[in-house]
């Protein structure tokens, strides 16, 4: 399996505006990876993973097919991938030709773009017929919200506690930096495009962390809430997975 051994690192100066990348390979990423799998053919697939932050989710996408590259805005993070095939550009602005690639993954980076429904208009240029747009984006429904706060001032790096369940203007000045989704408002980022909905869930965290510290107590909250995602409390997952396929022209 892919990956980088576990370190704990204070927040990156660009948290804020970008959120943290996936620094390791565990449980939580390998199972966002099946989740994927189980709708999306990947194997020789030609795969964009836009917004690749240090290029993790990349390294995994390279063992199943070497046609896969990523996007990020940070330079400073693609050199730290230490990668070929990375280049730095923004997601409302794809550098590659029309009907370059077979899938496009946004792993928690949909939130962070400047123009979201932009965004998705300008992957599906580059979406071959027939391929994938893969989305994981922060659900407004969960009780935390994982960007951390802006607060007097200041931004407060972590996990806080409701701060998603206020009212629009005030979360807005909370988290300025991070969009999270009803399943109306992520859903509007492609209505009326040629794009059918294979798959609209909610996930889970993997609680990696807790595991780490607190093995029995991780994996016990951690089958508990993955049986949740088969039940209405589904709604309350911690992030939207959604599976868009580009119709053909032809059909």
């Amino acid at each position: 399996m892919a990956g980088r051994r576990s370190v704990k690192r204070t927040p990156s100066p660009e948290a804020a505006t970008l959120g943290e990348p996936s620094y390791v390979w565990r449980s939580g990423q390998e199972r966002r990876l099946a989740l994927i799998r189980r709708y999306v053919a990947l194997e020789g697939a030609r795969i964009l993973d836009v917004g690749c932050g240090i290029g993790t989710y990349v390294r995994r996408f390279r063992d199943l097919s070497p046609h896969t590259f990523g996007i990020d805005v940070s330079l400073d993070r693609l050199r730290e991938s230490g990668l070929p095939g990375m280049v730095v550009a923004k997601g409302e602005r794809l550098p590659f030709a029309d009907a370059s690639f077979d899938v496009l993954v946004f792993n928690e980076v949909i939130e962070h773009v400047e123009d979201d429904r932009r965004t998705i208009e300008d992957a599906l240029r580059v979406l071959r017929d027939g391929g994938s747009i893969v989305i994981y984006a922060p659900n407004r429904l969960y009780p935390f919200e994982t960007h951390g706060i802006v607060w007097k001032g200041r931004y407060r790096f972590g996990n806080i506690p409701l701060v998603n369940y206020l009212p629009n203007r005030w979360r807005d000045r909370l988290v300025p930096h991070a969009r999270a989704y009803t399943k109306p408002t992520i859903r509007r980022l492609w209505a009326e495009l040629p794009l059918d909905v294979v798959v609209h869930g909610h996930v889970y965290p993997g609680f990696d962390n807790v595991v780490a510290r607190r093995p029995r107590l991780g994996r016990s909250l951690r089958a508990a809430l993955y049986r949740a995602e088969r039940t209405p409390a589904a709604a309350f997952g911690l992030s939207h997975f959604v599976v868009l396929r580009k119709r053909s022209a032809t059909a």
